[in-house]
């Protein structure tokens, strides 16, 4: 579970807490290495080379750069759940700086130097330590970190209760700029919509499709992964289950038939929960369906201002 924050506050709960593990191999912590059965050669000493920096040559085009620094880095990380306490899962990390316009490059490798300095574990009130150690490394007026990962949950069908794994996608972005931080929780979800115009106008069925919806928001305490997703769930006409029997496909058949839903509807549906918690301060709802009779997709966008 991540925390996102409007002030900049990282804040100090622990149910939010996001740990990041860098699982390292052991190292030699001598200097010699082994050389047969029971013997060790002795290492030398190596002698760096100083070469040449070309990042930091003057660049004379005048032209700051906001953002620039590695993308689509994987890295195992910890995530706090609701309901198991924690959860190993794989993040997709980014990290970036801004430029001012003298320099013509930034140092790639010390990006990597940042996130493995506080790679054993990170917590979510770390975050702010990492951004500010990038603008201290870089020398930056801003730091951006950028975290996303599959997330898991077990869900029982509605009928047997027959247990499953279904997967999301959580992310988390947080900025600074000198010492004033944001946080932004993401968390994209998958619904069934049945189309009520077909169900009013066709003699029997109606076509459906899967709706694929996202939710961005900023909060002032801590909002749980899970509880996102539950609104998003239970917005649109069905929720989606990884295992399903027949007596379970017929409910959620069923269920989907009773309850049809535009992407407008589904929009105001998770629009309407978020204004009601009482912790959100900003929020962003997309929604996008996959149609099922149209070589198009059916899009929605709600952002409270």
């Amino acid at each position: 579970m991540l925390k996102s924050s409007e002030n900049g506050s990282a804040g100090t709960s622990r149910r939010g807490a996001l740990r990041i593990e860098a699982k390292r191999p052991a190292l030699n912590q001598g200097n010699s290495t082994p050389d047969g059965p029971g013997k060790h050669k002795r290492l030398e000493p190596v002698v760096l080379v100083k070469l040449h920096d070309k990042q930091s040559e003057r660049d004379h085009r005048e032209l700051r750069i906001d953002k620039v620094g590695v993308r689509g880095l994987r890295f195992p990380i910890q995530v706090r759940d609701k309901a198991h306490a924690v959860q190993d899962t794989v993040a997709t990390i980014g990290m970036f700086v801004d430029l001012p316009q003298e320099f013509k490059g930034t140092h790639m490798s010390r990006f990597l130097e940042v996130l493995n300095a506080h790679g054993h574990v990170i917590h979510v009130e770390n975050i702010p330590e990492i951004l500010q150690a990038m603008q201290e490394k870089f020398q930056a007026a801003t730091s951006h970190l950028e975290i996303e990962f599959p997330y898991f949950m077990v869900k029982r069908a509605p009928v047997t209760g027959r247990e499953s794994v279904m997967d999301y996608v959580a992310r988390f972005d947080a900025a600074a700029c000198r010492k004033e931080i944001q946080f932004l929780l993401t968390v994209r979800a998958n619904v069934t919509t049945l189309c009520p115009c077909s169900k009013a106008i066709a003699a029997y069925g109606a076509h459906n499709q899967r709706g694929e919806v996202t939710v961005q928001i900023r909060s002032r305490k801590v909002v749980w992964i899970e509880d996102l997703i539950a609104i998003i769930e239970s917005s649109g006409s069905s929720p989606l289950y990884a295992l399903l029997k027949r007596q379970d496909e017929k409910a959620v058949t069923e269920q989907a038939y009773d309850n049809p839903v535009f992407v407008e509807d589904l929009v105001r549906n998770v629009a309407l929960k978020l204004n009601a918690h009482p912790d959100v301060t900003w929020y962003k709802v997309e929604a996008e369906n996959q149609e099922s009779i149209h070589n198009h997709n059916a899009y929605a966008c709600i952002e409270k201002h």
